[in-house]
């Protein structure tokens, strides 16, 4: 019964933006993938330009891999909501995700000769991440910006987010 009831205020708190009930999109999950390959191939190009100019609030972040121990980076957005750093990714689990879940630890550059060492805390479904979710579409540069905002109910259902703390 408590379990029952804590399900519950879980999916009443989801729903408090602006009465957006979460909920997976076969389309949205094909949007997304196809946006991520897309930025797979322009990897390079993006590293060189966060490298040297900057690329709004992409930060490089590194984690150990959960299965090699090898150090693992990818280029993220780190969003900031009430003074607090956040990473996420609006399509569910994939392998950066899974690695900072299982290491809870990781180094964040928002630039490239400042990293920082931080500890990861999971987002559960409820009110910080909500902010989070807004925050992002609010944060993300265009047209990605778009492609979050249109996704909110997708990504309220899907998305895995973390809080990171410096230590």
């Amino acid at each position: 019964m408590h379990t029952a009831s804590a399900l519950t205020d879980t999916a009443l708190a989801v729903q408090r933006i602006n009465g957006m009930t979460p909920r997976r999109s076969s389309a949205w999950n094909a949007a997304f993938l196809a946006a991520y390959a897309t930025i797979r191939l322009m990897d390079p190009l993006l590293r060189w330009t966060w490298f040297s100019v900057g690329l709004g609030i992409t930060s490089r972040l590194t984690v150990r891999g959960r299965r090699t121990g090898k150090e693992r980076s990818v280029l993220v957005g780190l969003i900031r909501v009430g003074g607090r750093w956040y990473v996420g990714h609006p399509n569910g689990e994939v392998a950066w995700t899974r690695n900072l879940l299982s290491s809870r630890e990781a180094r964040v550059a928002p630039r490239p000769e400042a990293p920082v060492d931080v500890a990861a805390a999971p987002l559960k479904h409820g009110p910080e991440r909500d902010r989070v979710i807004l925050a992002t579409a609010e944060q993300q540069p265009f047209p990605a910006n778009l492609l979050y905002r249109g996704a909110r109910t997708h990504i309220l259902s899907e998305g895995r987010y973390f809080r990171l703390e410096p230590r």
